[in-house]
Parts: structure tokens; sequence; C-alpha cells
């Protein structure tokens, strides 16, 4: 086996100037991630030096078979941790042959949204909480939890450290200083509340870009928990009863918002969000309604709520923020399998775009 492991970590730079670009998307289900490789003449800088791509859409439930053929676009390059040296990942997103975006390609709206001239001038800024949960691979169980028992009660596992309270450890570790190495922003990391279950959080990135780093980064989680022979899940209510589901909080602020007099900004931001309540609940993601449930740290799932330092609340504003009159909110409302381009460009939409 110690063979395979020198062929795996060979490094191409020695012997060839190509490079391998691995092409990344989302499959049919919109939660599922897809990536094949392709061989480079060489090194690149950007998306706009790749070539467009296609595979078969009736293999990811995206075109029928007798029309399969999606095309690839690429968007945006991170370096390939896996792979090392020039190797590249390639986040894309899929188009018709006759250049239509697939209805799965959430990305294209968002880039509107984001492109749109009052939007870019308020340069949004996003910080996301990605909650995930690890599991057993053959009993689809948490990770360190006894098989078809429970651990004790929530309390000690918040940030806790030790073999009887963190379990994997490694693999968050391992995905952490990959997605460093790939150039995503992420900024931190900490055991969660419910035992196996842990959080990534991905930014400040300025607007489409905090969808592309937080998908590349959840490709990563996949990839890294596929070699340790665990499953990740992003289900927002993995085990019922009195357990922690699993949300991706999100983090928001706007240049207005970041400037002097920023917290009436936020306070009427804020409002517009409350009367798209119902719309943004039904576009943040499937299975919310187990875990919004006016329990374990979250809002009720028909109510729209905010307060300061409030974390039973649909948005939540810092003390920070509060006290210097400018900054950031926080809406808890995401579930853990949110699409990242739908939320961060729906919430740009309605609180810039949106004229109630």
């Amino acid at each position: 086996m110690s063979l395979l492991a020198d062929l795996q970590n060979i490094n191409l730079s020695d012997s060839t100037e190509k490079i391998i670009a691995e092409y990344i998307w989302i499959g049919g289900s919109g939660n599922d991630l897809r990536s094949k490789a392709r061989t480079l003449s060489g090194p690149v800088t950007g998306p706009a030096q790749l070539p467009k791509w296609n595979y078969d859409g009736s293999s990811t439930g995206q075109a029928p078979g007798e029309d399969s053929e999606v095309i690839l676009y690429p968007q945006a390059i991170f370096k390939d941790p896996f792979r090392g040296g020039d190797n590249i990942l390639v986040m894309c997103d899929a188009y018709t042959p006759g250049g239509e975006p697939i209805p799965t390609n959430k990305r294209f709206n968002a880039a509107k949204i984001f492109s749109h001239p009052e939007v870019t001038a308020e340069e949004p800024w996003y910080g996301i909480e990605q909650e995930y949960t690890l599991l057993q691979k053959d009993v689809n169980w948490p990770l360190g939890w006894p098989v078809g028992g429970f651990p004790g009660p929530q309390g000690p596992y918040y940030c806790g450290i030790g073999a009887d309270k963190a379990f994997g450890r490694d693999i968050v570790d391992a995905h952490y200083k990959a997605c460093l190495y790939a150039g995503i922003n992420i900024s931190g990391i900490n055991g969660e509340v419910m035992p196996g279950q842990w959080e990534f959080q991905v930014g400040p990135a300025v607007g489409i870009s905090a969808g592309d780093e937080l998908w590349v980064a959840r490709y990563i989680l996949e990839r890294i928990t596929e070699i340790a022979g665990v499953v990740v899940s992003f289900d927002p209510k993995p085990i019922k009863g009195d357990w922690n589901g699993a949300g991706a909080h999100t983090n928001y602020s706007t240049k207005s918002m970041r400037n002097t007099g920023g917290y009436d900004v936020i306070k009427k931001a804020i409002e517009k969000l409350g009367l798209r309540h119902k719309e943004h609940i039904s576009a943040y993601g499937e299975g919310n309604e187990r875990r919004l449930t006016g329990r374990h740290e979250t809002a009720d799932i028909n109510t729209f709520c905010w307060g300061v330092a409030n974390r039973g609340a649909s948005i939540r504003v810092g003390r920070d923020t509060e006290k210097e009159g400018k900054g950031y909110f926080e809406d808890r409302r995401p579930a853990s399998n949110m699409d990242p381009y739908v939320v961060t460009s729906m919430i740009a939409e309605t609180t810039i775009l949106w004229k109630p």
C-alpha cells in the first residue's frame, strides 16, 4: 500500500508542465456534489483560461437520456489540497448546449443579483456558519455514539475536548487546513452542542464568492470524510428528540451598515426581511421545519422576530453592533443544507433591491 500512497503523492512538476483540473458541479438534488478531472497543458491563473466541459446529465437527474449533454462553465478556481502542486479545483455551473442555465443552476440568478449596480455599490459581506454531523458509515448514526444508543445529554460537547466529548477532530482539522491551502477564506471551526456535530465558518466573503467558497469547502469536507470512511450529513435535524439541529447561520452586512449610522440601516433591513419571512423560509433548506421549532436555540418557523444577543430569534444582532451603532446581523433561519447561492443573493435582493 505504500506504493499506492507514493503514486498518489507524485509531484507532477518534476516531470511535466501539465496539471490536473477537478471540475466540480452541483447535481440534480441541489445538494449532491459531483466532480471529474481533466488534464490541462499548464498552470492557469483564472477561470477564464479554462475550457468549458460537458457531462451526462441523465445520470445526475439533470437531463433526459435522449438529450443528455450538459455544459460546465468554469466560474472559480482553488488550489487542490489532495493533489497539491499547480493542480486545481474548479467550481462550475451548468448550462444547456444552447447556453441556457439548467433549472438546478442557482448560481446564474445569484450572479445577476450580485452584479446589479445597487448591490455592487453596497459590497455585501457574508460570513456563513456551516454546521454538519459526522456519521458512522454502515449504521448511519453519529460518530462517537454507541450503536443504537445515546451518549450523555448535551452540555459538555460544545467546544469540548477529550475522547469522550469530541468525536472526529482529525477530520475537522484536516478540513480546516485543506481549506486554507485551497484559498478558501475559512475563518474558524468549533465542536457543536450535539456530540458528533461540528461547524466551520467561511467569510468574510463578498457577493457571489461566498457561495463559491462554501460549496468548495463542502466538497473538500466530503472528500476528506470519504478518505476517513465516515459520512458527512447536512441534514438540519439528523437525530430526533432533545438534540440540537444543524444550521447555516448567515452573517451579513452592507457598506451602509458598516458605516456610521449603520444600525438604522440594519433595523430597516431586518424589517424588510420580516415582511418576506415566508418566501425566505421556503428557500432556506429542506426539512427546516424539523429544526426551527422554537427550541434548541431556534425561533419557530412560522414566527419572525429579532433581538440583540438573542439566539432564540430569527435574526440576531450582536452586542457590539448595538453598542457601536454599526456592523452586521445574523440570519439564524437557514438550514445546514441550504444553497448558499440562493440564501446570500436572496438576502441582498430583499435588503437592497426590494421596495415594499
